[in-house]
């Protein structure tokens, strides 16, 4: 995996890139958010390390720009702490968040985790008899990874992605916010239940019309079909 470190402070990226090499992992360095867009243009890394707080442009300007480009996770690594960071981030396409300062192994484990979901298989990790989910004009497949709208295809990110085929999998059933975070998350997310709420309004958003996916107050979530 080749990982692309966005990070100003050559310090931080330097002990990054040190941490990654003895993990295993293939990295390189840009301290800016316009060098961080040519190089995912020119040579597709695997995997985005980004830090919101670049010289040039503010990195949730960056993660927007990403997604566009591309589904490659991405994790911020920033030293925003504040709720309403983290929710934006995740809104704005980000899989996962991670507060500064942090230790190498939690970060090294939330990136093998980040790409193990993105990996083509189940949200649970069963293999599939069936990798397609197909429900009015909304097409589902996990082994393309694709999702297509009354033909148009519909670009989510890793993690938007698993919690579409997971609702998907019994259309209409009301699935609490603990139960998502279970099966989506894997077990690796710890804070708030409302980065459920922000995947949500974000692949409600690329779908065109909220009603797709219903909030059940107090409950959860459910796969619709607008009428």
């Amino acid at each position: 995996m080749q990982i692309l470190v966005v990070e100003d402070d050559e310090s931080v990226a330097a002990g990054v890139l040190e941490g990654l090499g003895r993990a295993g992992f293939g990295a390189s360095h840009v301290g800016t958010g316009g060098r961080a867009l040519d190089v995912v243009r020119a040579d597709s890394p695997d995997f985005v390390l980004l830090d919101l707080g670049l010289p040039d442009m503010d990195g949730t300007d960056v993660c927007r720009a990403i997604r566009a480009l591309t589904a490659i996770p991405i994790i911020v690594v920033s030293a925003r702490d504040e709720e309403i960071d983290r929710v934006l981030a995740l809104e704005l396409g980000a899989d996962d968040y991670l507060v500064k300062p942090f230790g190498m192994r939690e970060l090294i484990a939330r990136i093998r985790a980040v790409a193990r979901r993105s990996d083509e298989r189940l949200p649970d990790g069963r293999p599939g008899t069936d990798p397609s989910r197909n429900i009015g004009g909304l097409s589902i497949d996990q082994r393309s990874r694709r999702v297509v709208l009354d033909g148009a295809e519909v670009y989510l990110t890793a993690k938007e992605f698993e919690l579409l085929y997971f609702l998907a999998a019994e259309p209409g059933a009301v699935f609490e916010r603990r139960e998502i975070l279970r099966a989506v998350w894997d077990g690796d997310w710890y804070g708030t239940t409302k980065t459920v709420d922000a995947h949500i309004a974000g692949i409600r958003k690329k779908l065109g019309d909220p009603r797709w996916i219903e909030a059940v107050r107090g409950v959860g979530f459910r796969l619709g079909v607008p009428g």
